[in-house]
């Protein structure tokens, strides 16, 4: 709170002169991660994005990359006054972090799978199964989200070892996704699913050592 404080206090008049694209960013974000987060009090919106079944992972996904690649954008803009005119080739990397984290999501999905079928919440393994989550729910989104990569990649003119460590995480976490058609203990699934994020986060400063 207090380094929010401090960074309205430094650029007030920055963001109240935000372009309306950038507040409707600001907006979507804060409602989204509101909702979903159970933030708002229950007295003025009852609805809860945890409880929507298939829906939350794709809106635990929508967060984390807005927090990725919005964000920052929206920050370049206040402290700089630059803003990002690439909007297009950005939305393909927006979308390739999207699809990795909502997988993320759904994996982790799996972990709960006996909590969320007793209280009934329809969760992508909860209604189609382990097997039939893996193989035409994971595989194809982590497909997407090597699509995007390979499109920003090559409008970027990324080199082979960028895009070698870029890829890096996508193909581990098509290893992790199948190997969950066995059950495995907590500790396995806290240690691999919430390690994604992090080896993700160390293979893109690798990789961005490699750029010209």
């Amino acid at each position: 709170m207090l380094l929010a404080l401090n960074l309205l206090y430094q650029n007030f008049r920055n963001i109240l002169e935000l372009p309306l694209s950038y507040w409707i960013a600001i907006i979507v974000i804060v409602i989204a991660g509101g909702l979903y987060y159970g933030l708002l009090p229950k007295s003025f919106l009852k609805f809860n994005l945890r409880n929507t079944g298939w829906f939350k992972a794709f809106v635990i996904g929508f967060v984390w990359a807005c927090c990725a690649n919005v964000l920052p954008l929206i920050m370049l803009k206040i402290e700089t006054g630059i803003g990002y005119h690439d909007s297009v080739l950005w939305t393909w990397l927006f979308i390739k972090n999207w699809m990795f984290c909502t997988v993320n999501a759904i994996i982790f999905d799996i972990k709960d799978y006996p909590t969320d079928a007793n209280k009934h919440l329809r969760t992508f393994v909860v209604r189609y199964g382990l097997r039939r989550t893996i193989f035409n729910v994971l595989i194809p989104l982590l497909v997407i989200g090597l699509a995007s990569l390979g499109v920003f990649a090559y409008f970027k003119g990324f080199g082979i070892w960028q895009v070698f460590f870029n890829v890096l995480p996508f193909i581990f976490t098509i290893y992790v996704a199948y190997s969950m058609h066995k059950r495995k203990n907590i500790l396995y699934y806290l240690m691999v699913i919430d390690g994604l994020i992090l080896f993700k986060a160390i293979c893109g400063i690798i990789g961005m050592q490699f750029v010209k």
